[in-house]
């Protein structure tokens, strides 16, 4: 099949013939349209556009060029101090991109258009009704409200007039909220009957208004007698309802365009021009880093947008047709039920059907991509926003799947749907802090979602915090303890550590990231709880990579017992990604504690902010607790991670929440040891782990498929031990007994222990933990039942006098 716009023939013919549907008017007419039957109850025949860049592949500079041309039609038809005033209004979903190119070719005016994706916490400024289309509802939302209201002209766009009815209705619902003067409507094509351009004419009149149309072409479809019936007819005549999925052939991967920060992904809430003057600037690079994505040997590429997305990757497609030795279409899914049949007298040749992808508020239903299929392209770039990028979209009857089938590289290319509103804030919140600036990790391993307090004083000796801490007169996070320099027997420890345990940790991070893509999402956006967290977010997005080609987002942010999670760097995901997409990922669970911080933080950030879809549970490496149910392993082992404490997470200190210096609209603060570097293992820990990936690799599949089959409810057999044991000692506190060998390790590395439980025959795993209780004069005390392979206790009666002058711990 080639393109219906390329086959020499007219592409209305088939319809023409068979319903007796006569085209008349200019002679560029038959170029500009072709003609398909609908599956739709209200009207027989579509005016399928050959430059709309809906239904028809083609050239991004023939369809970018259209809109651009009809703007400048506007702004010498209005004058310039007219034009500068103009708002440009497009309509959904067809014609959202055309109405873009008008604005741009009008140059100065802001751009709106209308939307059937209602959006949480935007008002309404308008709707109005579309008669003849199979989903009617358009709602305006704007968000300056003050958009619609001046009194310039408003400059309204669609693809094709037809009867002008919504157009009407657009007017007649924003003059009586927004009256002027003004209006100028313009359309690819005109084909109005004489009696429509009398009504509107009258409209006009009635209102008390001026209202001019451009278009493109004009003419009038003449229909006979019975045209619906007929049409109705050869539908079910020539219908061929799809089957099952054509099984996928081609590769699928993922292109990071690193849109730019705050930049609205079309006009759904207003594109202004200084947003436009933001995105010229970027699309080079974007574009650029698209064609670095595609195979070189690829000469035929399509760049797919999505529905009412369609001025953004029309942009990226016309940008990529300027750098690519390659012929570059575009086209776009649509909600649009059109009968599909391969004759070059018809303009639908070919139809991929999957189900919807973005939680549409009218509910599930089937989507469309026309010819695609056949059309012979070496590769298809699909570009969605972030609320579209759903495992509906990567399920096997998907989008991503049913191009597949059909071509041997589908490329997908994300775009932050843009959150209204965040403007309001009084300080936009900065990007996030990366290496080699902040942390000693790569830049592209990990995102820290914290400000910067390197210049700040904040370590106090342990003990003076302990006091602090106990008595009352300090949270434990707005300090932090002096970093502990590790002796070289201790690094001969962690280091004969790693070497016996790399392959473990390898393993437990393949089975957690898998169970990860498997049933939390299969585009994850992994977000570590700093500082523990971090080194395993960073395995897992290296497995992620290793395995399946992935390269997944990776952020940190601060989450502090009793003060929840950092809701600022909560506002920050939920505006660049999919809140739904999001697992929270820690080293390893205890008792639980920051299993449970972190649900009642999340609901009370949903019910403060009204933004919803964040999943609470944590993704861990290790789940000594039974606290979640997604973990690589239950076994409380030794992660050699747990040994150290900023050394290994990329020199960061742990995360700091201090009223004098974290203000409402701030993160988090953590610093940067820079003079650490010396000691420095955090990229070398990774790198031992990461080389083991290949000898697991079968085994973790084979595990995966067991945990898969495992009842792996939450027990909270954790948090019931520490009860037991806080009673049994006499502590009474359960926040003083740390479970587990990471949480004993951070006991002896960071607060005053009292004593160690260690389960007999633990062996090696605890050989750290034993000299470092040495080094603190911590006595050891072997326990028989034990669920965990150590426990740590605090000092339950802590003042400067319960240890010695050298700090060492005495007994109570």
């Amino acid at each position: 099949m080639k393109n219906a716009v390329n086959d020499g023939g007219w592409s209305g013919a088939w319809v023409a013939e068979r319903l007796g549907v006569e085209l008349v008017g200019d002679e560029g007419l038959p170029a500009l349209l072709g003609l398909a039957l609908r599956r739709n109850p209200k009207r027989a025949h579509l005016l399928v556009s050959n430059v709309l860049g809906k239904h028809v592949p083609q050239s991004p500079s023939v369809v970018y060029g259209h809109g651009v041309r009809l703007g400048r039609r506007v702004a010498e038809l209005l004058g310039e101090a007219a034009a500068g005033a103009a708002v440009v209004l497009g309509y959904a979903e067809t014609a959202t991109g055309l109405g873009h190119a008008v604005a741009d070719g009008l140059g100065t005016a802001p751009y709106l258009h209308s939307t059937r994706r209602p959006v949480a916490g935007v008002a309404r400024a308008g709707g109005f009704e579309e008669s003849h289309s199979h989903a009617t509802s358009h709602l305006l939302l704007p968000e300056d409200p003050s958009l619609l209201a001046g009194d310039g002209p408003l400059v309204l766009v669609d693809d094709e007039f037809s009867t002008g009815n919504t157009v009407l209705n657009t007017i007649r619902d924003l003059h009586e909220r927004y009256p002027r003067g003004r209006y100028v409507v313009v359309a690819l094509v005109d084909m109005r009957s004489a009696g429509d351009v009398e009504r509107m004419e009258r409209f006009a009149g009635e209102i008390g208004a001026r209202v001019d149309l451009i278009a493109a072409a004009s003419g009038v479809v003449r229909l006979p007698e019975g045209v619906l019936e007929k049409g109705q007819l050869l539908v079910a005549e020539h219908d061929r309802q799809h089957g099952s999925p054509e099984p996928s052939h081609g590769c699928v991967t993922r292109a990071e365009l690193h849109w730019p920060h705050g930049l609205p992904d079309g006009g759904r809430h207003g594109f202004t021009p200084a947003h436009r003057t933001r995105l010229e600037a970027a699309l080079p690079e974007m574009a650029a880093r698209i064609a670095e994505a595609l195979p070189a040997s690829a000469r035929r590429v399509l760049v797919l947008g999505f529905e009412e997305l369609m001025y953004a990757p029309l942009r990226l497609a016309r940008e990529l047709e300027q750098v690519m030795d390659a012929e570059v279409r575009f086209s776009t899914t649509t909600r649009s039920p059109v009968l599909a049949l391969d004759d070059p007298g018809y303009a639908i040749r070919t139809r991929l059907v999957f189900p919807a992808h973005d939680d549409p508020a009218d509910g599930p239903g089937e989507r469309y991509a026309y010819n695609v299929a056949g059309a012979g392209f070496d590769a298809v770039v699909t570009v969605v926003d972030s609320v579209a990028d759903t495992p509906a979209l990567h399920a096997p009857d998907g989008l991503l799947a049913r191009l597949a089938a059909h071509t041997p590289h589908v490329l997908l290319a994300v775009v932050p749907s843009y959150v209204p509103h965040a403007s309001e804030r009084p300080a936009m919140l900065p990007e996030p802090l990366r290496g080699p600036a902040f942390s000693s990790y790569a830049p592209e391993e990990v995102g820290w979602l914290l400000q910067d307090l390197s210049d700040v004083t904040l370590e106090a000796p342990t003990e003076e915090r302990e006091e602090a801490i106990q008595s009352g007169g300090a949270h434990y996070a707005e300090s932090l303890p002096v970093e502990y320099q590790p002796s070289e027997q201790y690094q001969e420890l962690f280091q004969a550590a790693l070497d016996a345990s790399a392959a473990r940790v390898a393993h437990a991070v393949g089975v957690v990231t898998e169970t990860v893509l498997a049933e939390r999402s299969p585009r994850p956006v992994l977000v570590s709880l700093a500082r523990a967290g971090t080194p395993v977010g960073v395995l897992m997005r290296r497995w992620a990579q290793f395995r399946h080609g992935l390269d997944l987002p990776h952020y940190a942010v601060s989450i502090v017992r009793g003060r929840g999670i950092d809701a600022n760097a909560l506002r920050w995901l939920a505006a660049h990604h999919d809140p739904g997409d999001v697992v929270f990922v820690d080293g390893w669970t205890g008792k639980g504690a920051i299993t449970r911080e972190l649900a009642q933080a999340i609901e009370e950030f949903e019910r403060a902010e009204g933004i919803g879809g964040f999943d609470p549970e944590i993704a861990v490496l290790a789940d000594p607790g039974s606290c979640v149910r997604t973990y690589g392993t239950r076994e409380d082992f030794l992660i050699p991670s747990a040994c150290l404490n900023s050394t290994v997470s990329g020199l960061i200190s742990r995360t700091v929440l201090r009223a004098d210096l974290v203000g409402p609209d701030d993160f988090h603060g953590a610093k940067f040891y820079r003079e650490l570097a010396g000691s420095d293992v955090s990229v070398a820990f990774l790198d031992a782990v990461a080389a083991r990936f290949p000898e697991v690799a079968d085994t973790v599949g084979t595990a995966v498929k067991e945990l898969m089959a495992e009842d792996r409810t939450p027990t909270w057999a954790g948090w019931r031990a520490v009860e037991r044991i806080s009673e049994e000692y006499g502590i009474h506190d359960v926040n003083l007994v740390k479970p587990g060998v990471g949480e004993t390790t951070r006991v002896l590395l960071r607060r005053v222990p009292w004593k160690i439980l260690a389960r007999a025959g633990a062996g090696a795993d605890l050989d750290h933990v034993r000299l470092l209780a040495g080094q603190r004069g911590v006595p050891v005390e072997e326990v028989g039942e034990l669920p965990y392979t150590c426990v740590g206790l605090i000092h339950p009666q802590y003042t400067r006098g319960a240890t010695g002058a050298d700090g060492k711990a005495v007994n109570v």
